[in-house]
């Protein structure tokens, strides 16, 4: 049985391979699919490809196609989620900013360099028309609780995460919810090391078509509502609203997209060339 490495956030997202590793599907198909959670997100989960210490990875688009253009021996090989992200921008309950831009030129706090909080800041910024150079600062809290302690003891202001994934945090008190600044873009791919795809292409093929089979049937599985709010402490109706936003893929990402996310990158300075599609994407 040959073992397999990938890796994920722990959220909502990825409750279908919770799924498939449970029921045993790679198993049955001679794989030893092993999952690592990744609480710091896209950077992290860059690093740990660069690394060799996962195979594959569930990740947030624009950060993988700024990691490969920086070097990282992997490629995209599917598109997971082609909805847009819903990036929440919170600040501490008891912090005086009330609107997106009174946040102008004050501290973002970001897991990494490179990851999708630190990225999505600079596709804020924009938005609203602040200047790049100027008015954008950050500071490095690794992951959610790292937001929950640089928020309130004040060492950052605001902090970029997936909207339903920090609600708990907002109907806690613990978080304010000011706007919303979704994704330009599908926000999930998955990606997989270069030598992985030569080596072990019918590996690679067997647990896209497991995974595939299953997010292509997510939202009829019984109770999946019920089960999502069990497992992630969410609110039954927040959940409900997230799976009518969300959609799964079962298809590479387009030429198209990739050109869009690399114009975006390329404009904001975050990457300094843009790359053939073939540079960036594996198709099966």
């Amino acid at each position: 049985m040959k073992q397999v490495n990938i890796g994920g956030v722990p959220e909502h997202f990825n409750l279908a391979w919770y799924l498939t590793l449970k029921d045993g599907s790679y198993k049955k198909e001679g794989i030893n699919l092993r999952w690592r959670d990744y609480f710091g997100g896209t950077g992290q989960m860059c690093k740990a490809l660069r690394d060799r210490e996962i195979d594959l990875a569930v990740i947030l688009t624009e950060g993988i196609i700024k990691d490969i253009i920086a070097g990282n021996q992997s490629k995209i090989v599917q598109t997971f989620v082609k909805s847009p992200l819903q990036w929440g921008i919170h600040v501490a309950s008891a912090s005086s900013f009330t609107t997106v831009q009174s946040l102008k030129g004050t501290r973002a706090a970001i897991s990494r360099y490179g990851s999708g909080s630190h990225l999505m800041a600079y596709v804020n910024a924009k938005n609203h028309g602040w200047d790049l150079q100027n008015d954008l600062k950050f500071e490095v809290i690794k992951n959610l609780d790292g937001a929950v302690e640089g928020l309130t003891n004040g060492t950052a202001d605001y902090f970029m995460w997936e909207k339903f994934t920090t609600k708990p945090l907002v109907d806690d008190g613990t978080f304010r919810l000011l706007d919303l600044c979704p994704s330009p873009w599908p926000c999930f791919v998955i990606a997989a090391r270069e030598e992985f795809i030569n080596k072990h292409s019918d590996l690679l093929t067997t647990i896209l078509q497991i995974i595939n089979n299953t997010t292509a049937e997510f939202k009829r599985i019984p109770s999946i509502d019920k089960t999502i709010a069990n497992r992630y402490g969410q609110q039954l109706e927040d959940v409900r609203e997230w799976l009518q936003l969300t959609e799964w893929s079962q298809d590479a990402i387009e030429q198209i997209t990739v050109q869009k996310v690399q114009d975006q990158l390329f404009a904001l300075n975050i990457i300094p060339e843009i790359k053939a599609y073939s540079e960036l994407v594996h198709i099966i």
